[in-house]
């Protein structure tokens, strides 16, 4: 996706987002931080929205589908602890924003996204050997690729799907957010003895992801 947005202004807006939006509020992690420093925003949404990529807001992509604000991915990577090496599962990855932090910060990602052109948009601007793109059901995962020693979840969702659940390492550590009626909140779990207890650890405004949807009367 090009953009209308100047290298130089584009890196004090980054610069910005990380002193004004993501160290006030706990994203502190070295490897966090320099990789949202470096990767430009701008470039992994529509160019009329290039000026708008660092506001503390989403980012709509078409297909219902929106970019995460800045905090909220900023967040979720620092709840899932990644570190060089460890194969991620990238669940919903859009235009490629996260998956190219994560390919900064040497892990290796594995990004499914099910919407042909967000994926294609993805390939073209996030290209990396540590990213493997995958086509398909967001709810699907990449169960040919599993097992994962992290799992992230690019949206809120109303329930876990058991096939994603199965994909995440025994030890691993999956991050997501949770819709709770009125209320979404960020949460993380780590799987022992084959399942995952989700426990919230901010409340947040995250887009909604398709395909997560719980069945009438379900509670998580």
């Amino acid at each position: 996706m090009a953009t209308r947005v100047s290298e130089i202004s584009a890196a004090e807006m980054r610069a910005a987002m990380i002193d004004s939006q993501l160290r006030p509020n706990d994203v502190i992690d070295p490897a966090v931080i320099g990789a949202m420093a470096e990767v430009p925003r701008e470039a992994h949404v529509p160019a009329a929205l290039a000026g708008v990529a660092y506001m503390d807001r989403a980012v709509a992509l078409g297909h219902g589908r929106a970019l995460n604000p800045p905090l909220v991915t900023g967040r979720l990577l620092v709840a899932a602890a990644i570190r060089p090496g460890l194969r991620v599962l990238l669940v919903g990855s859009a235009t490629g924003y996260t998956a190219a932090l994560l390919a900064l910060m040497d892990a290796e990602v594995h990004a499914v996204e099910e919407q042909p052109d967000l994926m294609a948009a993805a390939e073209a601007i996030a290209s990396d050997d540590n990213i493997r793109w995958t086509q398909g059901p967001l709810a699907a995962g990449a169960p040919d690729a599993a097992p994962f020693d992290r799992i992230i979840i690019e949206g809120a969702i109303e329930t876990l799907p058991d096939a994603l659940a199965a994909q995440l390492a025994e030890g691993g550590r999956l991050v997501a957010a949770r819709r709770e009626g009125a209320v979404t909140r960020l949460v993380q779990g780590v799987k022992t003895g084959g399942k995952i207890a989700l426990r919230s650890f901010a409340d947040m405004d995250v887009a909604p992801l398709p395909g997560f949807s719980a069945p009438a009367g379900f509670r998580f």
